[in-house]
């Protein structure tokens, strides 16, 4: 049986995802068989495992972090909030069911149970070491007894639990006060220590708190983790959108729509870490300035039809149909939908509102069925011969295969437009075609989550850009997977410069 141990948190995004991120890399690096484990994960963000499945991309992070490949077991509970407080219920990679949350609580809760069981044992046989990631804070009392994530997952896998608290927003030492007070001994017993995080400051003036909470709560601080703003790491979930600092005023600079219902907005992130990219989130209420930006970028949405309504009744699409004339735009996932002349939705699968125009820009047809199942798929193709964007080549991989994921309702016909790639596995346009997306002059659309995630694809798109705008084209290494390898490794290294790390490895062993 491998040793467990439970990071919670004293709040959402108080730093539970990365801080097991670190104890990951730390402990592989030391020779430990680990792996990651989330039993139910709340995101819109997710990736297509080697299963097919569909897990958060924060148990992704992890998983690379260990240096392992991604398991549905892993995350074996994913929930995609869909509005209208339902959330589409993810059952080790596979899409269940869309359930209100009273009725998942209350009548799902047993079947998710087994699953989260079932899958931390098989975790357990294949692992010396799990680290396993909470969810909120183990301190809503009004939800205990429905509890899937946090306390109730700790006592089932026998876990020394950490606490995660967050110090930049204020009221830290409240935040753990009050944590433990409102825990039952039963719970409080598993709650071993406590991890400041994101400080900023003189750690001089802290110190005397330290000492009084750890008097109060009878339980140590094993340090206090400085913010460091230069890691580049994955967002989990659309809220850090309004909080996260783009890079701006660069020579570059892309353009993001940010749909009402947005997923997988990970799709963006290899951009941060190209030095003369800058990002810049557009609402769709917004008025798109066509000398600000040099290329547009729609991404993934949860439902398709309501976000292209929205964009039509925001006067946005107007302003992306002008500036298709003379930059790139592209449509990824729900995005590539949004391009096409039509959205067929006669069964209501995504709205009431049946069938409704896209913005024309690809000439392509998406479709949606209640028979059609949910495509979460592993996707391989080479970008077929010939086929450009502006007068310049967009490029496949040094091995010649793009790689990405599929996460996908519906289908789309090609009407006009040409594919983009020519698949060698994966489902793309449809079960019916050997092809994934379209293009079509300065514009095109994929189903691959992941796209810009090829270097050399990303490479010639951005090479093409800076090639209008004048600028020198930039060849080398991926800066992003080198740079975000570096964040993690930067990552471990302030976790056990500023822990007391022999505390961990006490309840490791023990």
């Amino acid at each position: 049986m491998a040793k467990c141990i439970m990071v919670q948190g004293t709040s959402s995004n108080a730093g539970k995802s990365v801080m097991v991120a670190a104890l990951c890399r730390i402990y592989s690096r030391r020779g430990y068989k680990v792996a990651p484990f989330k039993s139910q994960n709340m995101s819109l963000n997710s990736y297509t495992t080697k299963e097919n499945g569909e897990i958060a991309i924060a148990q992704v992070l992890q998983a690379e972090a260990a240096d392992i490949e991604p398991s549905i077991h892993m995350n074996p509970i994913l929930l995609k909030p869909k509005g209208n407080f339902k959330s589409q219920v993810i059952i080790q990679g596979k899409a269940i069911c869309d359930m209100n949350f009273y009725d998942y609580q209350h009548d799902f809760r047993q079947t998710a149970l087994e699953a989260i069981k079932e899958s931390l044992a098989i975790l357990n046989e294949e692992y010396d070491l799990i680290f396993i990631e909470g969810a909120g804070s183990p301190a809503e009392i009004n939800m205990r007894e429905e509890d899937l994530a946090n306390m109730e997952i700790a006592h089932l896998a026998d876990a020394d639990v950490l606490l995660v608290a967050d110090i930049d927003k204020g009221g830290v030492f409240a935040s753990i006060a009050g944590t433990f007070l409102l825990l039952d001994d039963y719970d409080r017993k598993r709650l071993k220590a406590v991890i400041i995080n994101k400080f900023s400051g003189n750690l001089d003036i802290l110190m005397p708190g330290i000492e009084k909470i750890e008097k109060i709560i009878e339980a140590p601080v094993l340090g206090v983790l400085p913010y460091d703003h230069s890691l580049h790491l994955p967002e989990e979930d659309s809220a850090s959108l309004f909080e996260h600092k783009f890079e701006k005023n660069r020579d570059i600079t892309i353009g993001v729509i940010r749909l009402p219902k947005i997923a997988n907005f990970t799709d963006i992130d290899p951009f941060e870490f190209e030095d003369d990219v800058g990002l810049k989130l557009i609402d769709i209420n917004e008025n798109i300035k066509d000398d600000e930006l040099d290329a547009i970028i729609i991404p993934g949405t949860r439902n398709t039809v309501e976000d292209m309504i929205a964009i039509k009744e925001s006067g946005i699409g107007d302003g992306i149909k002008e500036l298709a004339k003379k930059i790139p735009v592209v449509g990824l996932c729900g995005g590539y939908q949004i391009l096409g002349k039509k959205i067929f939705d006669e069964s209501n699968r995504e709205s009431p509102l049946g069938t409704i125009e896209g913005l024309g820009l690809l000439e392509i047809e998406s479709y949606f069925s209640l028979d059609e199942e949910k495509i979460v798929q592993q996707s391989e193709g080479i970008l077929v011969v010939n086929y450009e964007i502006g007068n310049d080549g967009l490029e496949n991989n040094e091995n010649g295969i793009i790689r990405g994921y599929e996460i996908h309702e519906g289908t789309t016909e090609l009407k006009g437009s040409k594919p983009l790639l020519k698949l060698i596995k994966g489902i793309g346009n449809s079960k019916n075609s050997e092809f994934d997306g379209a293009i079509e002059g300065n514009v095109f659309g994929t189903y691959l989550h992941g796209i810009f995630h090829n270097y050399n694809f990303r490479r010639s798109f951005l090479n093409y850009i800076r090639k209008q705008k004048g600028l020198t084209q930039k060849f080398g290494d991926d800066p992003y997977e080198t740079k975000k390898d570096y964040s993690i490794d930067k990552l471990a290294q302030l976790v056990e410069n500023n822990l007391n790390m022999d505390f961990i490895d006490d309840l490791i062993e023990k």
